[in-house]
């Protein structure tokens, strides 16, 4: 049976981020993730995942600069330095926060940048990245965005962060498979989750093509989650869709899998 993380960053908005643990336990959810934690101080995440029963099972490293464009740092060449601090940072939230993985974001690709350059500097810092954690036993994530959502991002297509991690060829590391952006780009959602087994370890779900809860649009979400279930899955699924409106009226597709508190 699948298990499902509510997605503190995108759903829930309705209250302010620090509220959001609350209302997430509240609505069944077992688990969270979210983008960034760094505004806040790791004791003060602890304590809200703590008081509310929550286990942390995602983040990001840092993004750099959004304003400017930026979309992660860590395959941007010539900000080694400033890349490696975020994958220090991240692990010692990670540490804190007892969150079993972490997705290191890649960066967007400039018009007319060489984009190799890009990949050896990310293959690089994911190097570095992999020595820092495995040590903990912590994974680490790359994820593909599609090109309408994230433009110029390092990688669009499932099959390039599959590559990716052969490359960076260090133990591990493993696609972030959203099937979302997969289903953008890629389509054909049931070979990626049959074929590619154990070479992806979390799972996030939105509607296609709006982004919204996952009973809507085109992809047949239930298939999907008994195919994860038939091929042995157990990571965690998360719901980093925008709710159509308030995100309690549109949890009636969770209504299943909640628990009961």
């Amino acid at each position: 049976m699948p298990k499902f993380a509510a997605n503190l960053s995108t759903q829930f908005n309705e209250v302010p981020f620090t509220e959001r643990f609350a209302a997430a336990a509240q609505a069944g959810f077992r688990a969270v993730e979210f983008l960034f934690p760094y505004d806040y101080p790791t004791e003060q995440l602890k304590q809200l995942l703590e008081e509310n029963q929550l286990q942390l099972v995602l983040f990001n490293t840092a993004p750099g600069n959004v304003a400017a464009g930026e979309w992660g740092v860590s395959a941007i060449p010539g900000r080694e330095a400033e890349a490696r601090a975020d994958i220090d940072r991240a692990l010692d939230y990670a540490l804190a926060l007892n969150c079993p993985q972490v997705h290191i974001m890649a960066a967007t690709v400039p018009p007319g940048a060489d984009r190799e350059a890009y990949c050896a500097t990310f293959i690089s810092n994911m190097r570095y990245a992999a020595e820092r954690f495995a040590p903990h036993g912590i994974n680490l994530l790359i994820e593909a965005l599609n090109p309408a959502t994230k433009p110029n991002y390092l990688y669009a297509s499932q099959y390039q962060t599959l590559e990716m991690v052969e490359r960076i060829d260090r133990p591990g590391i493993f696609t972030q498979l959203d099937l979302f952006h997969a289903q953008l780009v890629d389509g054909n959602l049931s070979r990626l989750i049959r074929d590619y087994a154990g070479r992806y370890r979390h799972i996030q779900i939105a509607s296609a093509p709006e982004r919204h809860e996952p009973d809507e649009g085109e992809i047949n979400y239930p298939w999907l989650f008994r195919l994860l279930d038939e091929v042995g899955y157990d990571g965690w699924i998360g719901c980093e869709y925008i709710p159509r409106g308030n995100t309690q009226d549109g949890l009636g597709w969770f209504t299943p899998y909640a628990v009961q508190r």
